[in-house]
């Protein structure tokens, strides 16, 4: 039996994920893991057909295909994302048609499973068998009970390619928007001396796109700034290298324009808008290593304050998980979220609607300063990074670990020494029966009684 293992890595071989291919390689030695590097070496897949054609040939012959790869910003890297991409452009589809596939990840857990619905649906785009998804902790390998537990996944995964156990489709095909944009006349909405930025990775390859993302910066008076992804002068996608995560410095600085652009004119944006048209299940690689380059930044809230809205030509409306991630990565920036306008989502008219709307939305929040309050995925990951740069991860993220110190980011609960001597003595106190029931009697007005104060102040 072979399997294919396409490795998500820009890093290659030396990668968490493929110690993790190799521990299956171990256990399961009757078995051909033919491993591909299509992510690191994506630049000469993209412009040799011959070594591409190469890769796809093994892959025709491979009784199933292994996706490997480590997490970058809730998905895969743009190196991987842009391989996903070419195998629609050079319209090989059916060499994957039909085949058993899996999913292995490696990350420290943040936003996992938006990248395994990512895979899953392109697998079944791609009329793939989908078995299933494995995410391993990138420490995972050392411990028994994960190594048992990866094992089983492995045996699991071949059993169903020799029995050749049908999957179950998650999602279904795509349908892309039938409507033709056409721009109605704006309403201007005055920036009142705000800052607004659209950013676009290609204006010419979409034309609803371009004609939407021409209304909305019309909307705003004065006219909001433009700018292209393609016109940004950027060498190559985010390496892993993780020299950033000493004090910020990022491998390409010197070598490409992409940091001056995002301290530039990302960072100085009060409103900014991300538009995109869709390719395949998210926007365009050149998007993908966008955010993927702005992890120069570390694992802080780099976005904070601003107001984010998306602008997106496609299917996006059938692609929750695509929201999801969007909005994830906004509330985790600490930024407000100002919409979502598709030209999916009706008419035309609809459309001019929803982009006078958000165009009114972004200024006057931007205004008033409102940043709505965190959620579960901004207080969940805030205390997943807090931990993990705290304990192992420190001496790798010393600018986060600075950050977190000087922006009160380490507030573990057995700081709070008041309530852990309260709680000591509750817990001791409802023991007696009696004392219990009057607890009990007395929670539902004590859990109010602090609102009473607030209730009084004017501000």
């Amino acid at each position: 039996m072979k399997i294919a293992v396409l490795n998500g890595s820009p890093k290659g071989e030396v990668s968490v994920t493929m110690q993790y291919v190799h521990f299956l390689q171990q256990r399961f030695p009757e078995t051909e893991f033919a491993l591909f590097d299509v992510a690191q070496k994506i630049k000469k897949l993209d412009k040799d057909d011959k070594s591409f054609q190469d890769v796809m040939t093994e892959i025709a012959s491979a009784d199933a295909v292994l996706w490997a790869f480590p997490l970058y910003f809730l998905l895969v890297c743009s190196q991987y994302k842009r391989f996903i991409e070419l195998i629609y452009e050079k319209n090989v589809t059916s060499v994957f048609r039909g085949k058993p596939a899996a999913c292995l990840t490696t990350s420290i857990n943040f936003f996992d499973y938006t990248a395994h619905n990512y895979i899953s649906a392109v697998c079944d785009d791609l009329g793939m068998n989908f078995f299933g998804s494995y995410s391993a902790e990138m420490n995972d390998l050392l411990k028994s009970r994960e190594r048992q537990r990866l094992k089983a996944f492995g045996e699991l995964f071949l059993k169903a390619i020799k029995e050749k156990t049908p999957g179950i489709r998650n999602y279904q095909p795509l349908k892309a928007p039938e409507v033709v944009f056409e721009a109605e006349a704006v309403k201007p909405v005055n920036v009142e001396g705000k800052k607004v930025l659209i950013v676009v990775d290609d204006l010419a390859v979409n034309a609803n796109l371009k004609k939407m993302v021409e209304r909305l910066r019309n909307t705003f008076s004065p006219v909001a700034e433009l700018v292209q992804l393609k016109d940004i002068d950027i060498k190559g996608g985010c390496t892993g290298c993780c020299q950033c995560g000493f004090d910020n410095q990022c491998v390409y600085d010197g070598k490409d324009g992409f940091r001056d652009f995002f301290n530039e004119k990302i960072k100085t944006a009060d409103i900014l808008f991300v538009a995109g048209e869709i390719h395949d299940r998210y926007l365009s690689s050149l998007w993908k290593c966008f955010f993927d380059r702005s992890f120069f930044n570390g694992h802080t809230p780099f976005l904070k304050g601003k107001q984010i809205g998306f602008v997106i030509s496609g299917p996006f409306g059938q692609i929750h998980n695509l929201r999801e991630v969007f909005d994830a990565t906004t509330k985790f920036q600490q930024a407000g979220l100002t919409g979502f306008v598709s030209d999916d989502l009706g008419s035309s008219s609809q459309i001019n609607t929803a982009l006078q709307t958000l165009a009114l939305n972004s200024v006057l929040q931007s205004k008033a300063g409102y940043i709505p309050p965190p959620t579960f995925y901004q207080v969940a990951g805030a205390k997943l990074f807090r931990d993990v740069i705290y304990g192992r991860l420190r001496v790798v993220f010393q600018a986060d670990h600075k950050y977190y110190k000087e922006h009160g980011m380490y507030n573990f609960p057995q700081k709070y020494y008041k309530w852990r001597v309260i709680n000591n003595i509750l817990v001791l106190l409802t023991k007696i029966p009696a004392i219990r029931r009057e607890f009990i009697k007395r929670m539902k007005t004590e859990m109010i009684k602090p609102c009473a104060n607030s209730l009084k102040k004017t501000e």
